[in-house]
């Protein structure tokens, strides 16, 4: 019998939105690891609010619901909102029922700014870290730094000179802009849209654009990242970046190991990694030079593992750039950058846990 296609609206709606999500689903597992993060987070949340007036979105609903846009994608609050006004999947994940309003997407991005002013995203990924099941899937010994440069919210049509000498931008949305025969740096110009961004270029013969830099630290047993900072580009903040990253992992008895890639090879930094008890595995760079590291290291087979193991942080940032939206940042200013970039790596570590945690069960 053929089924009709006709609209019949009921008067009462009974919907459990628990029971519309399969028990097998990912973020079942995420979720849990979620919400028990964030009941260690409570009071840090109770800090960052008055306890009069009126109410605000719940800070933990916050979370989940910027989880939501980095593991799907989503450009913007206001197409978060939306999703999740009804997507039965989102409104379960971030804790609505099927009656509950949602937020206006202004009101969102206001409450969600209050963010930045507790350090939330590096709390958040450290308290995921600390969790007794995420714990013991973590290396103590063996680490990988690196980092990457994202792409700021601001065109090179807006780096200008800052004394103001420069000739006036053309009118229109889009003009006309010529910047041959023009001595352009950092020290002398600034861009008008985000002025924390700095032009920088990846490599010889790359262009230069206005960006910043994240730097991630990852623990080489599962590739989980256990650290992470933006900073301005610059050509020495990928060894500056690495050092504080480390020196908290450094207070140990035993000794560390970390890897890197050529532009870590130099006797600065291998030097003040050995002040700190850290053996530097970084690739060596012997392009017409003398590599900093020598047999003592090269010698031991750690050493060949961990320069294997260390291009899996690339798949981290890799992951952030094409799926959480850091190709090209949806911010201005470094405070909002680094809480992104740091933000992106904890959801990188939530969304690998299901097939991890799965594979270490007996």
């Amino acid at each position: 019998m053929r089924g009709s296609d006709a609209v019949a609206g009921s008067l009462f709606s009974y919907v459990d939105l628990e029971k519309r999500v399969r028990a097998d689903h990912p973020l079942r597992v995420i979720r849990g690891i979620v919400n028990a993060t964030l009941v260690e987070l409570s009071e840090a949340f109770d800090a960052l609010y008055s306890p009069f007036g009126r109410a605000s979105i719940p800070p933990e609903r916050l979370l989940r619901a910027l989880l939501l846009q980095a593991f799907y994608s989503i450009r913007s609050e206001r197409q978060l909102i939306e999703r999740i006004e009804f997507d039965l999947l989102f409104r379960w994940f971030v804790g609505l029922g099927m009656d509950d309003p949602v937020w206006d997407a202004t009101t969102f991005t206001k409450n969600r700014d209050r963010l930045l002013e507790g350090n939330v995203a590096v709390r958040f990924l450290a308290t995921v870290l600390a969790q007794p099941e995420v714990k013991r899937l973590l290396s103590i010994e063996h680490f990988s730094v690196d980092g990457t440069l994202l792409e700021a919210w601001a065109s090179t049509k807006s780096f200008r000179p800052k004394d103001g000498s420069g000739p006036p931008p053309d009118s229109g949305r889009n003009g006309e802009q010529d910047f041959h025969g023009q001595q352009r740096g950092n020290d002398t110009h600034a861009s008008t849209t985000d002025p924390d961004a700095r032009l920088y270029r990846k490599g010889h013969g790359k262009e230069a654009k206005l960006c910043f830099m994240g730097h991630a630290l990852m623990e080489n047993r599962n590739g989980l990242i256990v650290g992470a900072v933006a900073t301005h580009a610059s050509g020495h903040a990928e060894r500056l970046a690495a050092l504080r990253l480390v020196e908290p992992h450094a207070d140990r008895p035993q000794r560390l190991t970390l890897g890197g890639d050529k532009g870590f090879d130099t006797g600065n930094f291998v030097a003040e990694l050995r002040e700190i008890n850290v053996t530097p595995h970084v690739a060596q760079n012997t392009s017409g030079r003398r590599s900093a590291i020598d047999g003592r290291t090269t010698r031991h087979p750690g050493y060949a593992v961990s320069l294997r193991i260390r291009k899996r942080i690339e798949e981290a940032f890799g992951w952030a750039k094409t799926v959480a939206g850091l190709r090209k940042a949806r911010h201005r200013s470094l405070p909002k950058i680094n809480w992104q970039f740091i933000f992106a790596m904890a959801a990188y570590n939530l969304i690998r846990l299901p097939k991890l945690l799965g594979a270490a069960q007996p």
